[in-house]
């Protein structure tokens, strides 16, 4: 996909956010009704990375370390909690990004969001998105980041790559979505963010804040 289409999505999507938002946020409980968070929530912010190799755009992700207290070993986009000296979220998300990954925010050319989307374990994410262009270095922090990798847009694009499963936790059972790129499992709140990505980018979100359902495999 032409990265000014990309832009001109987005654009049309950030038109009636605030409208389609206050219907119905995004989060967890789309495919777990009754799964909101209890008490406030915690901003946090992260990056989607649009890598733009010649032979067509890639999505930078990580995979976080097994050690971590939250999400650890989960594959996800760069990023962390809105501090309260960051300006915005996307300031946020610039800062985690090079704090994790090492990527110079010099790369990176901010074009828009993706719809704010509400984690069960109780935060509030803003998705910032943004264009990054090589040649580029990372040098990933050990301690949060096991690793660094790409993943085509073309692949995730493709409806036929998106996957819902369920699994039983803590007795109750939970839906989620699933995208296998290779041997790595993107799943949860990276996923479903994706799913929303690619809803934007092919024109199904909209004033009335409807989307068109994924198949279920």
């Amino acid at each position: 996909m032409p990265h000014e289409a990309i832009v001109e999505c987005i654009e049309r999507a950030d038109e009636w956010r605030a409208e389609r938002q206050a219907r119905s946020p995004h989060g967890d409980h789309d495919l777990n009704p009754g799964l909101r968070p209890p008490g406030p929530l915690t901003p946090a912010a992260v990056l989607v990375p649009l890598v733009l190799r010649a032979d067509g755009p890639t999505i930078l992700l990580t995979q976080r370390t097994d050690h971590l207290y939250d999400h650890a070993g989960q594959i996800s986009f760069p990023g962390g909690r809105i501090e309260t000296d960051d300006e915005s979220p996307e300031a946020a998300a610039l800062r985690e990004t090079e704090e994790e990954v090492g990527l110079s925010r010099k790369k990176i050319a901010l074009i828009g969001r993706l719809d704010t989307y509400i984690v069960r374990t109780g935060f509030i994410v803003t998705p910032a998105v943004g264009f990054v262009h090589p040649p580029f270095d990372i040098d990933p922090d050990p301690f949060e980041v096991a690793e660094v990798f790409e993943v085509p847009l073309s692949f995730v694009m493709d409806r036929g790559n998106h996957q819902r499963q369920s699994r039983e936790f803590r007795g109750v059972q939970r839906s989620f979505y699933v995208l296998q790129y290779e041997h790595r499992y993107i799943w949860g709140a990276t996923a479903a963010m994706l799913v929303n990505f690619v809803d934007i980018l092919d024109g199904q979100t909209g004033r009335a804040g409807t989307t068109k359902a994924t198949p279920q495999r």
